[in-house]
């Protein structure tokens, strides 16, 4: 069983100061994504597909931060 640290104040406002960046990139990064792939194929709908697939990364990895930090302390 391994110890574990107690994060101090500063490593977890960090932490959650990231969330505000996550959330905004992982949203622009799939809509890009998708627009690169419209844009190669010929389509019109990926970007809609992928932008709604960054939102829901950005989602995951805001509630994984968030339960890491919120465990037992």
């Amino acid at each position: 069983m391994a110890t574990e640290r107690k994060k101090t104040g500063w490593k977890q406002i960090g932490d959650y100061a990231s969330l505000g960046f996550m959330l905004p990139a992982a949203t622009v990064t799939g809509y890009f994504i998708g627009l690169a792939l419209d844009r190669a194929f010929g389509t019109n709908f990926l970007y809609i597909v992928f932008l709604i697939l960054g939102s829901v990364a950005g989602f995951v990895e805001m509630f994984r931060i968030v339960t890491r930090n919120s465990g037992p302390s």
